[in-house]
């Protein structure tokens, strides 16, 4: 059985950094696009360029967009440092960025591989609303786009939302009403799927230099998550994107209308899921289904697959 073909849009992040890793093992990355979000796109850029120096990832990657559509950048430094990957030292990346821009990436791949290739959009989607309104059948070419982002319930920048989203709501919002077949795991599945102390501890005595220096990375971001919201586990937010192309049993997901807010007081980039007991129609007066929205995931199983997968690098 052929491999998933996926091109991941991300902003590493220690997170990313992960989903890049667990992807390179068991899909098929065509290519790595960065965009503004938990630090600038230039840290984001080197970030992503050597977690695959690290590894020896071979993909072609292209730097995005530095900033959202219309608000002011947001970043994640207290969570994820100065550097936007802090904790460990990374081997500086022989490669460069290609000279394309993230955007024209994106429609390149989608019309090369048209009807395979899912995008995974695990940081802010500020590339992906721009390649989707450059060209119009951009939704239409893609299997599917798999988003980190939003939460069925709290956020955690603010009460309402989550992070991703509130760095580019009207970016958020142009994907959900692209008409692209959308899978979405949020905050409500995400912060309690990572890695905890035992975790770290026995990547860093596996003596396997993948996983030794993941483990002082997420040793960091472990810290940061203890003090900043309270957090026994480094949530493994966007691996949870990535997970369901190699083990789709891990996930549980519900077909249902998801709304991006863009204009309340306190819940701008709230994503909306409707959870009720109602039929969602086109016709009636009830909104379409937009997204498969995860609701549970076995996460102990998941982040054993994920150690498993560190582990196979060495």
């Amino acid at each position: 059985m052929s491999k998933t073909k996926i091109l991941i849009d991300c902003d590493p992040g220690h997170d990313d950094a992960v989903a890049i890793l667990f992807a390179a093992q068991h899909l098929d990355v065509i290519g790595i696009t960065t965009v503004h979000g938990n630090s600038t796109v230039e840290n984001t850029t080197r970030n992503a360029l050597a977690i695959t120096e690290l590894a020896g990832i071979d993909v072609p990657l292209a730097m995005g967009c530095a900033g959202p559509l219309t608000q002011r950048g947001v970043c994640a430094s207290l969570v994820h440092g100065k550097g936007g990957l802090d904790g460990a030292e990374l081997p500086e990346p022989k490669r460069q960025p290609l000279g394309t821009h993230a955007v024209d990436f994106i429609i390149d791949m989608a019309s090369q591989h048209r009807g395979e290739l899912v995008l995974a959009a695990i940081g802010p989607e500020t590339n992906v609303a721009l390649a989707l309104r450059r060209e119009p059948r951009l939704a239409g070419w893609l299997r599917e786009i798999t988003v980190m982002g939003g939460s069925t319930g709290a956020g955690n920048i603010t009460a309402a939302a989550e992070f991703n989203i509130y760095c580019d709501p009207e970016a958020a919002w142009a994907v959900f009403n692209s008409g692209a077949p959308i899978r979405m795991v949020g905050l409500n599945v995400t912060r309690r799927t990572g890695f905890d102390q035992n975790d770290i501890d026995v990547m860093k005595a596996s003596g396997r230099k993948v996983a030794s220096v993941i483990a002082d990375l997420m040793a960091f971001y472990l810290a940061r998550q203890r003090e900043r919201f309270g957090l026994d586990v480094a949530p493994m937010h966007d691996v949870c994107a990535i997970v369901p192309y190699a083990d789709p049993a891990l996930l549980e997901y519900r077909h249902t209308r998801v709304e991006v807010e863009l204009a309340g007081t306190h819940t701008r980039g709230m994503t909306l899921c409707d959870l009720r007991s109602v039929r969602l129609s086109a016709t009636g007066d009830q909104p379409a289904p937009n997204a498969l929205v995860a609701i549970d995931a076995n996460c102990q199983a998941l982040i054993g697959r994920v150690i498993e997968t560190l582990f196979s690098y060495d």
